[in-house]
């Protein structure tokens, strides 16, 4: 995770060395509401490949399906890898205006919660669900740039889950929503 880190670090220090032109190609964002809400941490890297259209990667750290929540005995032990497109909608330098989000995410890890079925003895103790998948997904949200350097914007995710043992758990559906806050450079 670290290595990933520090290679999209290093991507946005050599971007900033050879960007000349007027308009800022590079973003770096975090989703702000999932990190206080939840304790999900949602660091993306978005480059702009024209006017309307940008590439972005995100990171998830303890990424967890639909918002439930770790009370109880239930514990996430989940990242996750989203890479999408961007498409803007309007007429600016993808400056302000809505846009839609196709993308492809990965999410790697495990969820644990303690099982207390006493009718069965053998099952009392860690039920534990493998939460490799592959998800397929679109999104749409809205930003607002300020002076093409800061940005704010809320968005809304929607994915289908293809991993069988986390459909059986949860749901082959999942949502995703927050409130980025941006950087470009």
């Amino acid at each position: 995770m670290k290595k990933i880190f520090l290679c999209l670090i290093l991507i946005s220090a050599v971007n900033m060395g050879y960007s000349q032109t007027a308009e800022k190609n590079n973003e770096i964002k975090l989703n702000i509401a999932n990190v206080i809400a939840i304790a999900l941490v949602e660091f993306g890297y978005e480059r702009f490949l024209d006017y309307h259209q940008s590439i972005e990667g995100t990171i998830l750290i303890n990424d967890r399906i639909n918002y439930h929540s770790e009370s109880g005995s239930r514990d996430f032990q989940t990242n996750s890898f989203k890479l999408g497109y961007n498409y803007y909608f309007g007429e600016d330098y993808a400056a302000s205006g809505l846009y839609v989000n196709p993308f492809l995410k990965y999410r790697s890890g495990e969820f644990s919660e303690e099982s207390s079925d006493v009718s069965e003895p053998a099952f009392v103790g860690d039920t534990i669900t493998d939460m490799n998948s592959f998800i397929i997904g679109i999104g749409a949200g809205y930003k607002w740039n300020f002076n093409d350097t800061f940005v704010l914007g809320p968005f809304l995710n929607i994915g289908r889950n293809f991993s069988e043992d986390v459909k059986d758990r949860f749901s082959a559906i999942e949502f995703n929503a927050g409130f980025n806050i941006g950087y470009r450079f």
